[in-house]
């Protein structure tokens, strides 16, 4: 077992629906309208001990108290940045580690969630998946993300978007995502309209067709990062088995089923795929459907041989794709002066237990 990892044997709250809830009150003698008390102070009140639920009776908060945790995880580390931008590293029940992250942007207070601890999908170019993928997070451990960084906020603050785009493959655990995201949504939870949320992937059609058959209208960006399968071969290993095109199908079907315009993802390599060809090629993909190309210049990750384009190339890139005819836009960078890349803030705090 890792150090620091506390024996407890208490189920996680967040994991349960409503009507598991209300199950167990009745199982416990307790009325079934309960739950949704329970619910909102968790949710709304942003209360993590039962103690404080002043309107539940003594009896059913000591109770809760013996069978649930309303937390599991831990605070590992902070990092903030002058933008506003704070990243939190979570320690989970067994010692895993997930990343999660507040944006701030005028009045847009935003969350970016991990779904799994590491990554399975390679992208040559991101920490996250490194190390590979240890497991997939449970509906809850998802949750509780959103919960810890909605306690950050301060008195007169909301959350207004979330982002499933931390570590992981969203899609590579769908119905936990799914279940995490209906929470969000409902008026119960944290209320937050489907049209405010979006789930990335790097492209997998199946899963992307199950989302689309679900009819909720929530966004999806897909991390395309290179306009053809050579390329993409070498920069998206998974790509070897679907190819750009069946992507772009995938997407276009989404599109069809609810109306969304979607977002293409583009991490910008300089000498990789930030070339004149290169965009011309974008264009010639995206430049008839309707989508947002989102292009993020790349956040060097230490130990990884790729680097940040030119200012020149960059707005080279962005001239021809204008040009083209596609709507895009250039990503600001945000948290520039902390670990900001997905799972940057991890790897760095796991070297000296690698090299010890």
């Amino acid at each position: 077992m890792p150090p620091n990892v506390e024996l407890d044997d208490r189920a996680h709250l967040l994991d349960l629906t409503v009507d598991q809830l209300k199950v167990w009150l009745s199982e416990n003698g307790h009325p079934g309208f309960r739950a949704k008390q329970i619910i909102h102070w968790v949710y709304q009140q942003r209360v993590s001990d039962f103690s404080l639920m002043s309107n539940l009776p003594k009896a059913l908060r000591e109770s809760l108290d013996q069978s649930f945790r309303i937390w599991t995880a831990s605070e590992a580390a902070l990092q903030t940045s002058a933008d506003g931008t704070e990243k939190l590293l979570i320690r989970l029940a067994d010692g895993g580690e997930v990343e999660c992250v507040l944006l701030r942007d005028g009045t847009r207070r935003s969350i970016c969630v991990s779904s799994q601890v590491g990554c399975a999908m390679g992208c040559v170019f991101c920490a996250s998946g490194l190390d590979g993928v240890d497991r997939n997070l449970t509906t809850g451990e998802i949750l509780e993300q959103m919960l810890r960084l909605q306690a950050r906020l301060e008195e007169g603050e909301r959350l207004s978007h979330i982002v499933m785009m931390g570590m992981g493959e969203p899609l590579a655990n769908l119905d936990r995502v799914l279940g995490a995201l209906s929470v969000a949504r409902s008026e119960d939870g944290l209320g937050i309209s489907p049209r405010r949320i979006t789930i990335s992937t790097v492209g997998l059609p199946p899963a992307m067709d199950r989302l689309a058959k679900s009819g909720v209208p929530y966004n999806l960006a897909v991390s395309l990062h290179a306009p053809n399968d050579e390329l993409r071969n070498q920069l998206v290993p998974v790509n070897h088995k679907i190819g750009v095109q069946a992507v772009l199908d995938a997407a276009d079907r989404y599109f069809e089923a609810n109306g969304r315009r979607l977002t293409f993802e583009y991490v910008l390599l300089g000498g990789v795929n930030d070339s004149a060809d290169d965009a011309r090629q974008l264009v010639r993909l995206l430049k008839q459907r309707t989508v947002m190309l989102n292009v993020i210049p790349y956040n060097p990750v230490e130990g990884l041989p790729y680097q940040t384009p030119s200012r020149g190339a960059i707005s080279d890139f962005r001239q021809t794709l204008e040009h083209g005819g596609v709507n895009v836009q250039f990503r600001e960078r945000k948290g520039g002066e902390i670990d900001a890349a997905c799972g940057q803030l991890r790897r760095n705090r796991q070297k000296p237990n690698l090299n010890s």
